[in-house]
């Protein structure tokens, strides 16, 4: 399984993917996750896993 964190708009996603979350504090966290190179889809050699995950709030817009 795989899904995408988009630092900036991704309309290629469009219609093909569902957003599920944003990040409301801790973005920290998230900037210190590996980024791909581009030229390579993004893709790295040693790639970050999720070990544990945890909803901390169920936010209603």
């Amino acid at each position: 399984s795989q899904f995408f964190i988009c630092f900036a708009p991704s309309p290629f996603l469009d219609g093909q993917y569902t957003a599920f979350g944003r990040v409301i504090e801790g973005m920290q966290h998230v900037d210190s996750i590996k980024r791909g190179d581009q030229r390579q889809n993004g893709k790295v050699s040693d790639p970050d896993r999720i070990v544990r995950l945890r909803v901390a709030a169920d936010v209603v817009q």
